[in-house]
Formats: C-alpha cells, structure tokens, sequence
C-alpha cells in the first residue's frame, strides 16, 4: 500500500513541476481564492460544464493545491478554529480512556452474534477496494449517460480517497500506535501503546521481526478513506437529504466494522472520521475555488468606454457602449 502512494506523489509531484514555475496559474490562483463554508458552492448540474471539466492536467493541479493547503492549513487556524480543535482533542481524549471497554465489548458482540460478524466482515472489505470499484461504477454510469456532475463528483471523491490514503499512511508511520489485535506474549494483553516511527523496524528477544502491521493502527485507514468519499457526496449532493444519510451512515458502519473486526480502538475510528471529512471538504473546497475560477463573468448590464479616432483628417470621440 505505501509503495503505490509513493508512486503516486511521484507523478504528482512531477506533474506539478510546470505549475510552479510560472507566478500567474491556476496553482497560485486557488490559494488566492478564499471559499470558507459551504455558501460559495454552486452544486446546480449547470455548473458542471465543459468549462469546469476536470482534465487530466487539471485533476492533478487540483490534487498538488489540496496537499500544499491541507498542510498550510495550521498555519491559517483563526483563534475560533483553534477552539474546535482543542475540543475535539478533549473528546478524543475521553474516548481514548474507554479504549479497553469498548474493544472487549465489540470483540464480544462479534463473537456472540454470528449475523454481527458475518455484516462486520461484508462491510469492512466494502471499506477497501470494494469502495474503489463502486467510484469505478459511477464514474461509468456518468460517462454512459453524459452526466457530467456524477463524473466530475466521482473524481473529486477519488481525490479524497487519495488525500486520505496518503494523510493515514503518513500519520500510522510516525504514530506506530499498536493494533488491538495484537497480544503481548508474556502478559497476553493487548494495550493503545504509540511506540513511534522506528518500532516496527525492531525485532523482539526472538530475534522475529515486529513488523509494520502491528503497529499501524492510529488512525483507521478504512474510516478515513470512507468518510472522505462520504463527505463529497455529502456535499455536492446536500440538496438530496438521502444522499448525505447514505454516505455518513455506511461510513459510520465501515468504521465500527473496524471496532468488530479488531482490528482498530475507538479512538483509532474517532480520527480517522475526523480526517477523512477534512480531506473530503477541502478537495470539494477547492474544486469550487476552480469552478468560481472558470465561470463566466455575469452580465454587469454594459459597459461604457472612450476613445478617438483619425479620420479625413480630423479627429473625432468615439463612445463605445458594450451590451
């Protein structure tokens, strides 16, 4: 998994080469363009056009603008932005001293109820590629039928799912929290432990190797890469209550599928949610930034211009009116 999202910043990063060679482009146009809030969002079908298509040279821009400002962004926090932060630390916080109970609890449901784990595993592998073959599916169905606001909300939905992989990749490396699923030995006890960057790489008194998976469990991938997807339906589809319903509903099952599944902590879910709507509604953000962007100008109601011209040898005042 990090190979192929090293693969990726590769080309991103060799993509976004000519952008940043020229002071005037659509890179530094968007961090110019402020867009807070949902209120400059134009979702209208109208406003996905031949204009605001998202080509190739574009999607990429777009990805390198997400990455650069999601990473400026604790630098541009206003002092209200800062509170909710320090809130939901304490939150996550309270969840992280309950972390125990709700891992036995959860491994309890899933042993007791077969129906429970049999749903737990089916919605945890839609969690993975299965999430990525149904952004495959509707990108299809808008090509099919020429609807170019499902295309281009499936794009923007893959670039979130791209944001999120790389953000919870990173952020699992330099963590090295350790998964619930893995047992101490000695103790045979499972504990929310951050052993840092280099742990995985150690090797127990055996001389076995500790490996990455056992201490890849802050933030849950799954969750972060669901509830970035879910966020730009969410959003773009906002004048559909089902829509949003929908998206938050089987990202929220995706991340305690995780809980059943053992495969993550509470707080691991909690973080996860978090980061992934950030990823989510920056990406839809700033594709608006670039909407708003290539938009046409609306109609002032004319405009009125001077100048003279030179004719038979006289000079006579122009007075242009354009409509």
């Amino acid at each position: 998994m990090l190979e192929r999202f090293l693969f990726l910043a590769a080309i991103l990063l060799s993509s976004l080469t000519g952008y940043t060679q020229q002071p005037d482009t659509l890179f530094s146009k968007l961090d110019s363009l402020e867009l807070r809030g949902d209120s400059g969002i134009n979702t209208d079908p109208t406003a996905y056009n031949k204009a605001t298509k998202l080509t190739p040279r574009v999607y990429f821009t777009l990805l390198g603008s997400n990455f650069k400002q999601l990473a400026n962004t604790p630098f541009h926090l206003q002092r209200k932005e800062w509170s909710k932060v320090g809130v939901f630390a304490i939150v996550a916080g309270g969840v992280a001293a309950v972390n125990r109970p709700v891992n036995r609890f959860a491994i309890k449901l899933a042993n007791e109820n077969k129906p429970v784990a049999e749903v737990s595993k089916f919605v945890t592998n839609f969690g993975g590629l299965y999430e990525v073959y149904t952004l495959a599916c509707l990108y299809t169905y808008g090509l099919i039928f020429k609807t170019e606001k499902e295309k281009t909300t499936t794009l923007l939905a893959s670039q979130a799912y791209i944001m999120a992989g790389a953000v919870q990749v990173v952020t699992k490396f330099v963590t090295g929290a350790q998964r619930p699923n893995y047992y101490n030995s000695a103790t045979g006890k499972n504990s929310y432990t951050f052993h840092g960057p280099f742990h995985r790489f150690k090797s127990n008194k055996t001389g076995e190797s500790l490996g990455r998976e056992a201490y890849s469990s802050f933030p849950s991938g799954h969750t972060t890469a669901a509830f970035a997807a879910a966020t730009v339906f969410a959003i773009e589809y906002r004048q559909k209550p089902i829509i949003p319903l929908l998206s938050y509903s089987t990202a929220t099952l995706i991340g305690l599928s995780r809980l059943t599944e053992n495969k993550h902590w509470a707080t691991d879910v909690l973080v996860g949610a978090a980061l992934g709507y950030l990823s989510g509604k920056q990406v839809v953000n700033n594709y608006h930034r670039y909407s708003k962007l290539r938009q046409p100008a609306k109609n002032r109601g004319g405009e009125v211009s001077f100048n003279a011209t030179y004719f038979n040898g006289h000079i006579q005042p122009q007075l242009t009116y354009k409509f």
